[in-house]
């Protein structure tokens, strides 16, 4: 059975979905057939990605959504609930970066990034798992990062990332019983709009530590989250896939 057909009619929820990282998601859980909610807090780009999807066919709600709002969270949830009947997966990818050096951050800085890439998933998740609990059906797959393992200057993002893996473990354990799996995806350098910003020089630079010599594309974040989401994934859980082409093989400060 393809996961096409294995999937189809099944609902998604994809934070961060308007573009980048996350369009690239929802893009292919739409072919394989998901009911998908899009959120994100730019609400021009959700409306853009949404009539994209839906040209294909998809079956796409969107969602204004701060994911650190648990009001906002709730409510969007119950929304898509009310539309699908179901929610089987979740993907939280929203989040931010955060480059400064320890002694010149400020604590509301490092507050921020915390709270939008780690709590923003506790409380996702919380808003979801009742659901997937009566369901005796899940899959969450939340996105960590390569630079969970430390880098240079990224004090709070590698320790919002390695929070996430950690938070993703926890839930494996919580609810394996309950029929969702928790797993943790680690993009390394990923092309983006914020990469395309970057001078070509240092571009070329990031690409140079990279072992496999390119830059990973958002099709390749996707493709591990589409593994999570389907079948094929039932007796994975718990675990952390990087999407990095080989670089967390190398020194965690590269």
């Amino acid at each position: 059975m393809t996961d096409q057909v294995a999937q189809a009619g099944m609902s998604a929820i994809v934070t961060g979905g308007a573009k980048g990282i996350g369009l690239g998601i929802a893009r292919s859980l739409a072919e394989a057939g998901y009911r998908l909610a899009l959120w994100d807090i730019d609400g021009d780009a959700l409306e853009a990605a949404a009539g994209e999807l839906r040209t294909g066919g998809a079956d796409v709600s969107v969602h204004r959504v701060n994911v650190t709002s648990t009001e906002d969270v709730q409510g969007a949830v119950a929304e898509f609930l009310a539309h699908t009947g179901r929610i089987d997966v979740l993907v939280n990818n929203a989040g931010i970066g955060g480059d400064k050096l320890v002694t010149k951050m400020a604590l509301d800085f490092w507050q921020r990034v915390l709270e939008t890439n780690l709590t923003s998933q506790f409380i996702c998740c919380k808003a979801v798992l009742p659901v997937m609990v009566e369901q005796k059906f899940g899959r969450i797959v939340n996105l960590s990062s390569r630079a969970w393992l430390g880098n240079r200057g990224q004090a709070s993002y590698s320790a919002s990332k390695g929070g996430v893996v950690s938070f993703t473990r926890s839930l494996a354990l919580e609810f394996a019983r309950s029929g969702i799996t928790a797993n943790a995806i680690a993009p390394g350098i990923v092309e983006t709009p914020l990469f395309g910003t970057l001078a070509p020089e240092v571009q070329q630079s990031l690409q140079r530590t990279v072992p496999m010599q390119r830059i990973g594309q958002a099709e390749d974040i996707a493709n591990a989250v589409r593994f999570f989401a389907s079948p094929a994934s039932s007796y994975v859980t718990g675990q952390v896939l990087y999407v990095c082409g080989g670089r967390s093989l190398s020194s965690a400060s590269v």
